[in-house]
């Protein structure tokens, strides 16, 4: 199928293309929207301003969608409706969230669209383990859970990260991939990209129990060089 995907920058909606790339389809277009804070219930909040930049180094077109002044599912489906002529399906990185996958199937469908969540359902430690086996370099950018602090932010995942993730989760209760709002991401290379993004100025909001990581300027380098 032709897809539209609904892409935040983060692990799983990156993954998810590549998934879907592998399974056959082609992902002509990513869909980004903007929320206006990290509080959005539906879309991923933190460097969503560098999402212009992954798209680049994919090579695809992108297209960016503001909220403001609209409810986020009166965009999702402004934005379905868009691209609803020239693609057969969208695919996103719904991982267990049935609040999120519920109301993208409900707007896809609306429009016509099949939707492709190829993450659903999967052992979340485990398929951390794989996007580090298929060469996807994954920084953590926002942290809001117990046993998760500010140390986390600007962390790059590896296999102790994930063990340590594990760990936490079974301490804490919370999805270790972060599926609930726990953590969020930026993928700064993968196999998608042509080139790897490399963060050059960042800063920490940290709000007591919960915080974000802002880049607030990054380039695109070759793959050979060390970021």
């Amino acid at each position: 199928m032709r897809l539209a995907a609904l892409f935040s920058g983060g692990k799983d909606s990156t993954y998810a293309i590549y998934l879907a790339e592998n399974m056959g389809h082609v992902v002509e277009v990513l869909l980004t929207f903007l929320p206006q804070s990290i509080d959005s219930y539906l879309f991923h909040y933190p460097n969503i301003h560098l999402t212009p930049l992954q798209a680049e180094a994919m090579g695809k077109h992108h297209i960016l969608y503001p909220i403001a002044g609209m409810a986020e599912e009166e965009a999702l489906n402004k934005a379905l409706l868009e691209v609803a002529g020239t693609v057969e399906g969208v695919v996103a990185g719904a991982l267990a969230s049935s609040y999120q996958r519920e109301r993208m199937k409900r707007a896809a469908e609306k429009h016509g669209l099949t939707v492709l969540t190829p993450l659903w359902g999967q052992n979340q430690g485990e398929l951390l383990r794989q996007m580090l086996r298929n060469g996807f370099e994954i920084m953590v950018v926002a942290v809001a859970a117990a046993g998760l602090g500010r140390s986390w932010l600007g962390r790059i995942l590896d296999e102790e990260a994930v063990e340590e993730l594990e760990i936490i989760s079974e301490r804490y209760g919370i999805n270790p991939a972060g599926e609930g709002g726990e953590m969020e991401t930026m993928v700064l290379d993968c196999p998608l990209f042509r080139k790897k993004i490399k963060p050059l100025e960042k800063s920490m909001v940290w709000r007591g129990v919960y915080g974000y990581l802002r880049v607030e300027r990054a380039v695109l380098v070759d793959k050979e060089e060390i970021v």
